[in-house]
């Protein structure tokens, strides 16, 4: 048996989720997907698939190996597109996963400018808060706020950005000005979740203090909390880059400046370290673009 065409056979079948899909792909009969998928089973000693009339769908072993079959299939694809030259001249779709407010506030430029340099790659953007999966072969990056929590994952940090806390004139015109971290608790403040602020104090990086900060408001969208923030709502603890215009025209005020929260840093994330020629330009543009407008 031909093990790595069994696997890629099984690659195939897993993205599909189907055995008559597959062998459409490969241009194969049906039974003989369906024959070389149970022979890779019995030769491996465990059931990959739980099948049904309507599909198959991967059981927990077959996820598993998935994404090691998925590494292998991909690695071997790029090894002969390398070998064919075909990785001279970057081109083709990018299927990315990007944070909303960053996108918009950061990545829309260097996108425009990309695309000048290589107008022979495409993009496929998919803006949500989810986390699309790197190892299903339907996303060829993303990019995340944050290390990433899956040891598998490869991350290449792009961007780090200073988090301050602000509030408009109205809502500090109403409430009492705080003077030390802890007079934080006696106000509204607007956060991404509902967890303490830990704050260390610019002069002394040794000077630390947790705050347990309350408010009504907890959202996943840092663009809604600068609006709230900007409606008089509450003190909003975001990067310094995300509100430069509002605090250059006076519509949000630092507060408690001396005092910062812990950075914020923006990495690349992929699924393998070898990558297409179109995945690895962009990324290296970005860890070269994106210092111009962080403070990395």
């Amino acid at each position: 048996m031909d093990i790595f065409k069994n696997v890629h056979l099984f690659v195939t079948v897993a993205k599909a989720k189907s055995f008559r899909r597959a062998a459409e792909t490969l241009q194969l009969p049906t039974s003989t997907v369906s024959r070389r998928i149970a022979e890779f089973e019995h030769d491996l000693g465990l059931r990959l698939f739980n099948r049904t009339t309507r599909r198959v769908e991967l059981t927990d072993s077959g996820r598993r190996h998935f994404e090691n079959c998925l590494r292998i299939v991909q690695d071997a694809e790029l090894a002969h597109m390398e070998l064919t030259n075909l990785q001279d001249k970057p081109m083709g779709v990018i299927r990315a996963s990007l944070p909303v407010d960053f996108s918009m506030m950061f990545l829309s430029p260097l996108l425009a400018n990309f695309s000048r340099l290589y107008p022979d790659i495409q993009f496929d953007l998919d803006l949500s808060p989810a986390h699309s999966d790197l190892f299903s072969g339907s996303i060829d990056l993303a990019i995340r706020m944050g290390p990433p929590k899956e040891q598998n994952l490869i991350a290449r940090k792009i961007a780090s950005f200073s988090v301050g806390m602000f509030a408009s004139p109205a809502y500090l015109a109403t409430h009492p000005h705080p003077i030390t971290p802890q007079d934080l608790t006696t106000h509204e403040c607007l956060r991404m979740k509902d967890s303490p602020w830990t704050l260390k104090r610019l002069s002394s990086s040794d000077h630390v203090e947790v705050v347990a900060v309350t408010g009504k408001i907890v959202a996943n969208n840092v663009g809604m909390l600068k609006q709230l923030a900007l409606e008089g709502i509450g003190i909003v603890a975001t990067a310094s880059e995300f509100v430069t215009t509002e605090i250059q025209t006076g519509a949000l005020m630092p507060v408690l400046p001396e005092w910062k929260l812990p950075d914020v840093h923006a990495y690349a994330l992929t699924g393998t370290r070898l990558l297409p020629a179109k995945v690895r330009i962009f990324i290296d543009y970005l860890v070269k673009q994106m210092p111009e407008i962080s403070t990395l």
